[in-house]
C-alpha cells in the first residue's frame, strides 16, 4: 500500500482561486465563495471548522451573519456540520438537492454499499484521519431542515453563477457545483483526491463504505468530465489543477475501494 501523502490533506485556510477560499479541518473541505454581492459557503464542513470560517470571513471584514447561504453538494454529516449553528445564530439557510433533503435532517443515516467497520482493518493508515475527523466534531453533527431547491442545470440565484451538476452515486442527490465563468468545479465527494476511508490519494471515487451506489457514482464521472473545468475542488483532499478530464481519467483507472 502506498504511504499516505499528507500534502493531500490540507488543513486551514487556502486561497485556491480569485474569490474562492478553501477551508479545511478534520480532513474535510468547504469553500467560501465571493459572489460579488456577498459570500456563500459551498458545503458546511464539520462543527470544529467554525473558528476557521470566522477567520476567513474576518479577513474580508465580514462575520458569519454576512453569509448569503450554504449550498450543499450532498448532506453527509461531514458536510453539514456548521449548518445548524448558522441557521440558529444567523438565520443562514442551507440549500440541497431534494433527494438529499431527508439526509440533511438525519446526516448519519446514509446508504453505503460495504460495511464501514471493516475499513480500518483493511486500511489502517486511514485511522489517524478518521480520528482527526472525530476530534473536529464528526460524531456530534446536528441535522438541518435544508431548502430543497438545488436543481441540476439551473443557476442558483445570488451565488455568483453556481450551476448544480447532477452527480448521484455517493448520495442519491449529490450535485457538484460549477462556476462556468471561472472554470471551477466543486466536486464534493463525487470525486475526491483523498479518501477518508482508505487514506489513498489522487483523484478517485470515495470507498463503498460511504457510497450509496457505486455504479451510479462511476457513471457520474461522465458529468464531471463534461464540465471541462480547469480546477476541481473536492470535498476531501487537495485541489486538482490539471482539469476535470484528467481527474476523471485517473479516478476511472483506480476504481473504487
Amino acid at each position: 500500500m502506498p504511504l499516505m501523502d499528507t500534502s493531500a490533506i490540507p488543513e486551514g485556510l487556502t486561497t485556491v482561486s480569485d474569490g474562492v477560499e478553501m477551508i479545511s479541518h478534520g480532513g474535510v473541505n468547504c469553500y467560501l465563495v465571493d459572489t460579488g454581492a456577498g459570500p456563500v459557503l459551498v458545503d458546511g464542513g464539520l462543527p470544529g471548522t467554525w473558528t476557521l470560517l470566522q477567520q476567513a470571513l474576518a479577513a474580508r471584514g465580514l462575520t458569519p451573519a454576512d453569509l448569503r447561504g450554504v449550498y450543499l453538494t450532498h448532506a453527509h454529516f461531514d458536510h453539514v456540520g456548521m449548518c445548524r449553528r448558522l441557521l440558529e445564530d444567523h438565520h443562514t439557510r442551507t440549500h440541497v438537492h431534494p433527494r438529499d433533503a431527508p439526509l440533511a435532517r438525519h446526516p448519519y443515516r446514509y446508504a453505503h454499499q460495504s460495511p464501514r467497520l471493516r475499513y480500518p482493518f483493511r486500511y489502517p493508515r486511514a485511522i489517524p484521519g478518521l480520528v482527526r475527523m472525530t476530534l473536529a466534531g464528526g460524531l456530534a453533527v446536528k441535522g438541518i431542515s435544508a431548502v430543497p431547491d438545488v436543481q441540476p442545470d439551473e443557476v442558483l440565484p445570488d451565488t455568483g453563477g453556481l450551476v448544480p451538476v447532477f452527480t448521484p452515486g455517493h448520495t442519491y442527490g449529490h450535485c457538484a457545483l460549477l462556476l462556468p465563468d471561472r472554470h471551477i468545479l466543486f466536486s464534493g465527494d463525487a470525486l475526491v483526491t483523498y479518501d477518508p476511508y482508505t487514506a489513498l490519494t489522487g483523484p478517485r471515487v470515495v470507498a463503498r463504505a460511504a457510497t450509496a451506489d457505486v455504479t451510479a457514482a462511476l457513471a457520474s464521472l461522465d458529468a464531471i468530465e463534461e464540465t471541462g473545468a480547469a480546477l476541481v475542488l473536492p470535498g476531501h483532499g487537495a485541489p486538482f489543477r490539471s482539469g476535470a478530464e484528467e481527474a476523471v481519467a485517473a479516478a476511472r483507472s483506480v476504481g473504487v475501494a
